[in-house]
């Protein structure tokens, strides 16, 4: 059913179907039992006897929705309904921005794959913590209880902000964000903003975890603290990413960001050119990604937890990530590919 879905939807620009869907799911949420029937349609089982945890990150099921999906924390409860064990929002940045210029979402159906250079388009912090604060609220006012869903914030910095001051955009948006979200991922490796990826090196890096990590260490409650990593890293880089991690004891690493290499793509030459630069991600990042967690939790000796992210389709692709190393998934470009259904049917072939 959802291939038919698919076709007629794949006839129209991603960025004006990713809207319509989810704005769909958020009509159908608001009438009556609309929540109840997405989640016995598409919510997975309870999975008995398993428990998925990554730094005090325990959601009810291993299967996530990665950063860039709910930017703004739009879809929270349409995304609950889904099954997902946890959601990302973001990539958050202090101020608002636009992000680049239309078109920047693409689709490559040969190579069940996107391109994308969205550039951090978001709200801004202040009107994402406020519509956290309008979700806890509906969700504690219509069950009592607090959300299942845990909450991710993936930060990163305004475009406009040099790389010598990034750390202070960090700082807002962790500041900000620390009593509404279950977790932080630190974003500095889009390739969509100029001059981000720079902030991989390890003196830059260490600066905003150390930073981060002490503000962290003087709240009542501390939150984790991940790291969402490119998979375009040399071996050289990727050890010292590790030799950081270990050495401040970082709570773990989001594997991988998406990746600038076209190569082995079906998708003809000259339609790659006319889409221009952007970030890849689906199925031509699957094996380099569990590579890059795969070589990250043999050379930590396990010590450093990690969520998978990259190709991951079916339970099988899930199973590939979670034996390499990593504890979690998540979701994105499988999403958009196999629908709805997508966690129902990953937890059931676990």
């Amino acid at each position: 059913m959802y291939n038919l879905i698919r076709r007629c939807l794949f006839l129209f620009s991603p960025e004006w179907v990713h809207y319509f869907s989810m704005n769909s799911l958020k009509l159908l949420c608001n009438i009556g039992i609309g929540k109840k029937l997405l989640a016995a349609a598409f919510s997975p089982a309870p999975m008995a006897g398993s428990r998925w945890s990554v730094a005090g990150i325990d959601p009810k099921n291993p299967v996530g929705l990665g950063a860039g999906f709910d930017k703004n924390a739009r879809y929270l409860r349409e995304l609950e309904a889904l099954g997902f064990g946890f959601v990302e929002i973001g990539t958050v940045t202090p101020l608002p921005q636009a992000g680049n210029d239309k078109p920047r979402l693409f689709r490559l159906p040969e190579d069940q794959a996107l391109i994308n250079r969205m550039g951090f388009n978001n709200d801004g912090v202040k009107v994402v913590i406020e519509r956290l604060k309008q979700w806890k609220d509906s969700v504690e006012s219509r069950s009592g209880r607090q959300p299942r869903l845990i909450i991710g914030g993936n930060i990163g910095k305004n475009k406009v902000t040099p790389n010598e001051d990034a750390w202070k955009d960090y700082d807002i948006c962790f500041r900000e964000l620390h009593p509404y979200v279950d977790y932080f991922v630190v974003n500095v490796s889009s390739p969509n903003t100029p001059g981000l990826r720079e902030l991989q090196e390890k003196e830059s890096l260490g600066k905003i975890l150390r930073h981060l990590q002490m503000i962290n260490n003087g709240k009542a409650v501390a939150k984790p603290i991940l790291l969402k990593i490119a998979p375009d890293l040399t071996a050289d880089q990727i050890d010292d990413v590790i030799d950081l991690a270990l050495e401040i004891k970082l709570d773990g690493l989001v594997c991988s960001n998406t990746t600038i290499n076209r190569a082995g793509l079906k998708t003809s030459p000259e339609k790659l050119e006319s889409i221009g630069a952007g970030g890849l991600s689906g199925k031509p990042v699957q094996q380099r990604s569990t590579d890059v967690v795969a070589y990250i939790s043999k050379r930590s000796g396990g010590q450093i937890p990690i969520i998978a992210s990259g190709g991951i389709f079916t339970g099988a692709d899930a199973k590939e990530k979670l034996n390499a190393g990593a504890s979690l998934v998540q979701v994105w470009t499988g999403f958009i590919y196999e629908g709805p259904s997508i966690v129902k049917k990953i937890c059931r072939e676990l």
